[in-house]
Order: structure tokens, then C-alpha cells, then sequence
């Protein structure tokens, strides 16, 4: 009877013994899930704190861009205004050079025409007007390149001669400008105003004026 309790104690103590290891291990594997849950906690902390970061940086640099573009707006608003100023100053403004170069012409017909009021010499007057004009279109061309070109004698050309009315020539094959009426100018290489000129037309067996006219004016009324 006493060995059978002694066995049950030992039994009992065994039993005991295990479930305190149990209840050990069990309290040590808590432990460690509480540690695994405080370091996910850390982490999902971190991850917000990172988070909220980059949310500051991403607000301070967009803060940046928008002041960016605001300068750059109105600096460009800035650009835009003054470039219109400029053009209408330069527009208003583009024939002062020439102006410049007209204003000495003006002082000479001023000089030329107090003079012939004191003197009353015609031919003096007529020689100081002469002079003008050719100091006019000489400084024109010089400067600005507009030149005055003659057509007498010259073959008759649509490009840069008018024909206002026709002689008909039996010594002319061709179609000669007779006369100047009015005078071409040419600004460099561009004809700026055609000549109005009289041009001979060889006579042909069986035309008429109006047939002669419509060649060299070609086909206009």
C-alpha cells in the first residue's frame, strides 16, 4: 500500500514537473510573440514616421514648383509686355533714321526758298533746286538704296515698265521705251515703283493700233 502511494507521488510529482515546463515554455513563447508584436509595431511606426516624411518633402518641394511657376509666370507675363512695348516703339519709331537723313533736305528747300525771296534770281533758285534734288537721290541711294532708273532707249520690259501709250516705228523690231512719263525706282534689287513710259511698236501688215497696244500691255484695256 505505502509503495503504491509512493508511486503515485513520484507519478503526481512528474506530472507536476512537466506541466511547470509546459507552462515555462508556453510563458516564454508569449513572451516572444509580444516581442515579435512590439517589433511590428516599431516597424509599422517607422513606416509612418518615413511615411510622413516624404509626405513633408513632397508638399515642401510642390510648395517650391507652384512659387517656381508663379515667377516664371510672371516673369514671362513681364516678357510678353515688354516685347509688345517694343514692337510698338520699333513700329512707331522705324522710319526715324531716314527721317534723320530727310530733316538736312528740309533745311536746303528752307535756305533755297529764303534766298530766291531776298534775291529774286530764277535762275539761281532753279540751279539751288537742281542741286537738292540731286543731293536727295544721291543720299537715298547711298543710304537706303533706293535708285531712280532710266528707261529712254532701253527695251521695253513688263518687269519694270508701265506702257501708257505706243508709237508705232517701222526702225524698231523690238519695243523700245521712247519716253519717260513718270520715273522707276528700284529699292536694291526690287523694282518699288514701275516706270510709265511710251514705247515704240513695230509696224505689222495688217494690224491695227489697238492690236499693237494689247501686245505690249498684255491684253489689258
Amino acid at each position: 500500500m505505502a509503495r503504491k502511494e509512493k508511486v503515485k507521488e513520484i507519478e503526481t510529482a512528474g506530472e507536476n514537473h512537466q506541466k511547470g515546463e509546459i507552462e515555462e515554455i508556453e510563458s516564454d513563447e508569449e513572451k516572444e510573440a509580444q516581442k515579435e508584436e512590439q517589433k511590428e509595431e516599431s516597424r509599422e511606426e517607422d513606416k509612418i514616421k518615413e511615411l510622413e516624411k516624404k509626405i513633408e518633402e513632397l508638399e515642401k518641394e510642390n510648395s517650391e514648383l507652384k512659387d517656381m511657376y508663379l515667377r516664371k509666370q510672371a516673369d514671362f507675363e513681364n516678357f510678353r509686355k515688354r516685347m509688345f512695348r517694343e514692337k510698338e516703339e520699333a513700329i512707331r519709331y522705324a522710319n526715324s533714321r531716314l527721317l534723320e537723313d530727310l530733316i538736312p533736305i528740309i533745311d536746303d528747300f528752307e535756305r533755297a526758298i529764303n534766298s530766291a525771296e531776298d534775291s529774286k534770281d530764277f535762275e539761281s533758285f532753279y540751279k539751288g533746286i537742281e542741286l537738292i534734288e540731286k543731293q536727295f537721290t544721291s543720299m537715298l541711294e547711298r543710304k537706303w538704296g533706293l535708285k531712280r532708273f532710266e528707261s529712254t532707249g532701253e527695251v521695253f520690259d513688263p518687269e519694270m515698265h508701265e506702257a501708257i501709250n505706243t508709237e508705232e516705228r517701222e526702225d524698231n523690231e523690238n519695243s523700245i521705251v521712247l519716253e519717260d512719263y513718270q520715273k522707276g525706282y528700284k529699292l536694291h534689287d526690287r523694282v518699288l515703283r514701275h516706270a510709265k513710259v511710251k514705247v515704240s511698236v513695230p509696224v505689222k501688215k495688217g494690224s491695227s493700233s489697238n492690236n499693237i497696244n494689247e501686245n505690249v500691255n498684255g491684253g489689258e484695256e
